[in-house]
């Protein structure tokens, strides 16, 4: 028996013991992890006289990731760090050595690889573009740590690249306006775990947010007056680009589209007149994919976003469209008919087909929610991942 329990006390034990082994290893915070870490001995202090320098190719965008790294560096620890590159490169804690800018607009062919290497002496920070520049000195920033000889950078070789092209966040503002400044700081914690897309759904049933030149009352009667203008848009855009951040817009259409139907109740599936939804849900309003009007509206418009916004996709929605109003309407009844469209789905693909020419017309690549993948959308169709 004695046999038997000492066998079941070491059995219990054995768990335990090989947690113990486990937390001899080293323990990181990284998000997302790195490729490639490897731990090695040794650690880099930071003090007062921690400083970056930057050698082989520079410019302002670098420059700036370097001042918010500092300041955040600083904010971490409660050092005070003399501001600006190290003048002198050999006294330098930190080498960030990058090779050039990268893409002029942020895209999906952006390099973002790095070679991180912490030592003792120095934290050299290799990489190909300011982009992967960046998200070293995100990686460097999750790195610290601290005992009770100060802060400090383990010693560790990272070499580090996406597994992923397109990271992204949505922020649904069409039903939750959000100021700038929030959408700056949602931003700043993007970059700080290396996602790369921002998703801005910028209209639906509940408001419209956008300034449109061309179309002014859409902004005018479909915001309850909370819009971004035009240049606060740009503002945004410039802010997510100085953190490698793609900014990829989402109008939705042609349902979630009651805001749209508020100015320009002639767009729509029913006569109207319509007025921006208060609560929650799917709702009937969808525009009228049988009158050329609409797609003449459609052009005006796209082609006044698709200068605004920089990135090579933009995102027409598509989702959770019933066509109840479809159903309803006798013009658009005789259209399908007339055209051998079978049903709704087959009648939305049509939709989407005039929309992709539309879009390519400006430049710009369509992509939507998955109701959009119809067997007869176009074949020609974009895939960003």
């Amino acid at each position: 028996m004695r046999i038997k329990y000492l066998t079941l006390a070491i059995s219990l034990m054995l768990p335990s013991m090989a947690l113990a082994q486990q937390s001899t290893a080293p323990v990181h915070n990284l998000m997302p992890v790195p490729a490639s870490v490897q731990f090695l001995d040794g650690r880099s202090a930071v003090s007062s006289s921690f400083k970056v320098a930057s050698t082989g190719f520079t410019d302002a965008r670098l420059t700036a990731a370097i001042d918010r790294f500092s300041k955040r560096l600083s904010g971490r620890t409660g050092l005070t760090f003399v501001p600006g590159l190290a003048t002198d490169k050999e006294a330098a804690t930190v080498w960030v050595q990058t090779s050039g800018a990268g893409q002029t607009i942020p895209s999906l062919d952006e390099n973002e690889t790095y070679q991180l290497e912490i030592s003792s002496s120095r934290v050299q920070l290799v990489a190909p573009t300011v982009v992967g520049a960046m998200r070293g000195l995100e990686t460097l920033l999750q790195l610290l740590k601290a005992d009770r000889d100060g802060y400090f950078f383990p010693a560790v070789k990272i070499q580090d690249q996406p597994r992923f092209r397109w990271r992204g966040l949505l922020i649904d503002i069409g039903r939750h306006y959000e100021p700038p400044e929030v959408l700056k700081r949602n931003l700043d914690a993007m970059a700080a775990v290396k996602l790369n897309v921002f998703h801005w759904h910028l209209t639906e049933d509940q408001g419209f947010r956008v300034e449109s030149k061309k179309f002014p009352k859409l902004h005018q009667l479909g915001s309850d007056g909370l819009f971004y203008t035009q240049d606060q848009i740009k503002e945004i855009i410039d802010y997510a680009r100085e953190r490698g951040i793609r900014v990829v817009p989402e109008f939705d259409i042609p349902g979630h589209s009651t805001s749209w139907l508020v100015a320009h109740p002639e767009l729509g599936s029913a006569p109207g007149p319509y007025s921006i939804e208060r609560q929650a849900g799917i709702f009937e309003p969808a525009l009228d994919p049988t009158r050329e009007e609409v797609y003449k509206f459609l052009d005006t418009f796209l082609g006044e976003m698709a200068a605004l916004f920089p990135d090579a996709y933009l995102h027409i929605g598509g989702d959770e469209n019933e066509g109840k109003q479809w159903d309803r309407n006798p013009a658009i009844q005789a259209f399908m008919k007339e055209k051998g469209i079978k049903n709704n789905h087959a009648l939305q693909a049509y939709f989407n087909g005039r929309l992709m020419k539309i879009l390519e017309k400006h430049k710009k690549k369509m992509i939507g929610w998955d109701e959009i993948l119809q067997p007869e959308l176009p074949k020609t169709r974009h895939t960003p991942f």
